[in-house]
């Protein structure tokens, strides 16, 4: 694969597969906390948190991070179909999803880990939502060069 716009358009889609896996997982763990205590102005406050906490993410570590993917995509002499991102973010990835496995897991039953656990989780799916703007921005930049 020598497309380097190939390689943005997988990186983007792994990218936008973690957003909707995560907003998929905080939601099931937000309703199930919401079936231990129903108190919406209590849930919404815990949403209002996490949707700060992606604001946050998404400006310090988010959108650098996909800058960075970019630059390193656009350097690349050779590309190949696996280096739309590093070996190391691929090992990372799977330790960050078998730990957050295991903590939804142990967050069963306990209104208020599930609600820690969810409040990460929106927020890490909402920091990739938004942060996922710079693949789009990638292609119109290069389309005005």
């Amino acid at each position: 694969m020598k497309n380097r716009k190939q390689l943005k358009f997988l990186a983007m889609v792994v990218w936008y597969i973690g957003f909707v896996a995560l907003a998929l997982k905080s939601y099931k763990l937000f309703a199930e906390a919401y079936s231990l205590n129903s108190n919406l102005s209590l849930m919404a406050l815990f949403l209002l948190i996490g949707f700060l906490l992606s604001l946050l993410k998404t400006k310090y570590i988010f959108r650098k991070s996909c800058r960075k993917n970019l630059l390193r995509i656009d350097s690349l002499t050779e590309p190949k179909i696996w280096n739309f991102y590093r070996i190391e973010f691929f090992i990372f990835l799977v330790m960050v999803i078998s730990f957050g496995a295991f903590l939804s897991h142990s967050a069963s039953g306990n209104y208020y880990f599930l609600v820690l656990v969810g409040v990460v989780d929106m927020a890490l799916s909402l920091a990739l939502l938004f942060s996922g703007v710079e693949f789009f921005l990638s292609y119109k930049i290069k389309n005005l060069e």
